[in-house]
């Protein structure tokens, strides 16, 4: 038996490869560095007990972690996954300064 089931109702399973950005709630970016494997999500169904969405597929749960892209590449190839490989957005800093809250000829006024 294979590692992971390629076929998905009749057709290949699908993934991303990308690089994780930092959620909301981090300052830092740690764990941002590495790349990962996600799997595209399953159809879903109406539950018919309760009406809740439903799904038997928990691929979607499932994500894999790299080092490189080369490596998530790698590994999607050698087990026959349709892939698709996201750039990672680059960050743009502005440089802030706290004396601009003070300066001659600032726009807005500082209510502080």
């Amino acid at each position: 038996m294979p590692f992971i089931d390629n076929w998905v109702e009749g057709r290949l399973a699908k993934v991303r490869i990308l690089q994780p950005t930092k959620t909301a709630m981090q300052s830092g970016r740690g764990k941002t560095r590495g790349w990962i494997i996600e799997f595209e999500p399953g159809a879903k169904g109406i539950e018919s007990l309760m009406g809740w969405t439903t799904n038997r597929e928990t691929r979607e749960q499932v994500y894999l972690t790299f080092e490189t892209c080369a490596a998530a590449v790698a590994f999607a190839e050698k087990h026959g996954l349709e892939f698709e490989v996201e750039a990672p957005r680059q960050r743009s800093l502005r440089p802030k300064s706290y004396a601009d809250n003070f300066r001659f000829g600032r726009e807005g006024n500082w209510t502080h």
